[in-house]
């Protein structure tokens, strides 16, 4: 089935993707969008840093998965805007063949991400909803230009905690991991509330009611929650960590910020 027409853009109303475009410090969104940002920055000054903190967190999964794992193709949903360095660009600077399809509902994503994303015959964009893992896969252009029956990296960087506890964001992992290869990959950076009675939980609670007023979904979950985002699958080191001690590029030279240590991420391989 080919891509249906993608919804009018609403500048009225703040939109994830162009939000995260904002805190990334991209161009591609609106005063709406910004405000979302300043009111969070309200809360966490460091907003921008930890967007930031985010996208290098993702290239060096990338670089991982395609270049010590040798995985040539990818999945990356809830991809949001295009930015400074993207999934397709981490890949194939170091296999120039590897596939990347990027996934998005956002219309914003859907008019503007794919005239940016699909630079060479490798890179697909395809206007789908993450939360149906049934669309997804069997959408055209993965059926196209992925081969399920050998593995495949699947990102979810920054997007299930846009998915309600009603949507069963453990049922949507599931039902992706079931239809992927063994030797797959999975990727998950998430937003945590360590729930200690620290400032960075309080942060946490504050940003949560705050996101939510403003865009409509966003939960900072458990460590145990996001933990079982990976069941039946063999963690790589060094395991479900903060962002910025998942294989650093160098030391660390500052001490991290509480909304830095409010995320976490993993990378994980399908046996």
């Amino acid at each position: 089935m080919a891509d249906a027409q993608p919804p009018q853009i609403d500048t009225t109303r703040p939109s994830i993707a162009r939000v995260y475009d904002a805190f990334v410090g991209g161009k591609d969104n609106f005063e709406v969008d910004r405000e979302v940002l300043r009111q969070i920055q309200q809360l966490a000054p460091e907003a921008v840093q930890v967007g930031r903190q985010c996208r290098a967190w993702l290239i060096r999964v990338v670089r991982f998965m395609a270049g010590n794992a040798g995985v040539d193709q990818f999945l990356d949903l809830g991809s949001g805007l295009p930015t400074a360095e993207n999934t397709h660009q981490a890949a194939q600077r170091l296999n120039h063949e590897a596939t990347v399809i990027y996934v998005d509902n956002d219309p914003s994503v859907a008019a503007h991400g794919r005239a940016l994303l699909e630079e060479n015959e490798y890179t697909h964009f395809a206007v789908a909803d993450l939360r149906d893992p049934e669309s997804v896969l069997n959408h055209e252009s993965v059926r196209k230009y992925l081969d399920l029956d050998r593995p495949v990296g699947l990102i979810h960087s920054n997007t299930l905690h846009h998915v309600t506890n009603d949507e069963n964001p453990k049922a949507i992992m599931r039902a992706y991991l079931d239809a992927l290869a063994p030797g797959s990959y999975l990727a998950i950076s998430h937003l945590h509330n360590p729930a200690d009675g620290s400032s960075r939980a309080k942060l946490a609670e504050e940003s949560q009611v705050q996101f939510n007023a403003m865009m409509g979904s966003c939960f900072y979950r458990s460590r145990a929650e996001i933990q079982a985002l990976f069941d039946g699958l063999e963690m790589i080191e060094p395991g479900l960590v903060h962002l910025f001690d998942w294989w650093p590029d160098g030391p660390r030279l500052t001490e991290p910020s509480d909304g830095e240590y409010n995320l976490l991420g993993g990378v994980a391989r399908k046996p």
